[in-house]
């Protein structure tokens, strides 16, 4: 039987959960379906992501092709690394999905000069049944990094309709026509992003000189599949400490991705009272990855 003593030489060993929502930012979101935090990151830190995406670019022909895409970027750099579990974002995706929460893909883009937008209007996911099908809540959260100033329209500007996560249909999928409620974001460097799977949006062309460039960090219950790998490398995966290794999900046996190993639960004690359990809802017998753990809001 796990005594007391036990219980607190465990908790020693994992973090606590990571600030998350407000309530009034979750408010924003839930009916949004988007949620800018500006000047979340610092700007030394802006330069060196700006850094890092730039290794991981390297010697690319924006003249010849103006859209650059680089996946499982974490892997590759270990300043890109430091995001799969960073505390300025994760926390948000905590409160979303708890102790199943996923890296689905991490992602560089750099957007050079164009006269043509590089996607038409869409959502993110599965296309025949959307997630939207299955539940209200999204299933994938895309963060964004914004380390470019984008001023003015033009400029490669990401175009969303709030309030979209709840409409399946859009007639204007697959066209780049303007929307009656579109908006056009303009963000500055250092500011963050967080969106809805579910939520429209396109990406404007950029016709201005300035490369536009970002890091995507795109988070889903563990037991989706995996945007970006199908495993990890295992000599990097083993030095990542405990919660990177965890989010990365990299298991060999399948069905580990709907019940994860006993060593990876929990992924972070409760934020507020450093608990590894929900108090008073099970027997003590009952073992924690056998439990089911709240999420934030008490869902």
């Amino acid at each position: 039987m796990t005594t007391t003593a036990d219980r607190a030489s465990a908790q020693t060993k994992f973090k606590r959960a990571p600030s998350g929502f407000s309530a009034e930012q979750r408010a924003s979101f839930d009916r949004d379906g988007i949620l800018i935090v500006p000047g979340a990151i610092e700007p030394a830190d802006v330069a060196r992501y700006l850094e890092a995406v730039d290794r991981v670019v390297g010697a690319h022909d924006f003249e010849k092709n103006p859209l650059f895409i680089k996946e499982n970027v974490v892997a590759l750099d270990a300043t890109l690394e430091e995001l799969i579990d960073h505390e300025r974002h994760v926390g948000f995706v905590y409160d979303l999905f708890g102790e199943m929460l996923m890296v689905h893909s991490t992602q560089v883009f750099a957007r050079g000069r164009s006269s043509e937008p590089s996607n038409h209007w869409h959502i993110d996911g599965p296309r025949p049944l959307p997630y939207a099908v299955f539940t209200s809540r999204p299933l994938q959260l895309k963060i964004a990094y914004w380390l470019t100033d984008v001023p003015v329209e033009r400029m490669a500007n990401l175009i969303v309709r709030p309030g979209s996560h709840h409409e399946q249909y859009f007639d204007g999928y697959d066209t780049s026509e303007p929307a009656p409620d579109e908006v056009v974001l303009c963000p500055k460097a250092g500011d963050m992003l967080l969106m809805s799977s579910n939520m429209w949006h396109r990406v404007a062309a950029n016709e201005s000189d300035v490369v536009r460039k970002n890091i995507f960090l795109v988070y889903c219950p563990s037991w989706i599949v995996p945007g970006d790998r199908f495993t990890s490398d295992e000599t990097w995966l083993n030095a990542l400490p405990r919660e990177r290794r965890i989010l990365m999900r990299s298991y060999s046996y399948p069905y580990s991705h709907a019940k994860p190993p006993a060593e990876d639960i929990p992924l972070y004690l409760d934020r507020a009272t450093g608990a590894d359990r929900d108090p008073g809802v099970y027997r003590e017998h009952v073992a924690l990855d056998r439990r089911k753990r709240k999420l934030p809001d008490g869902s």
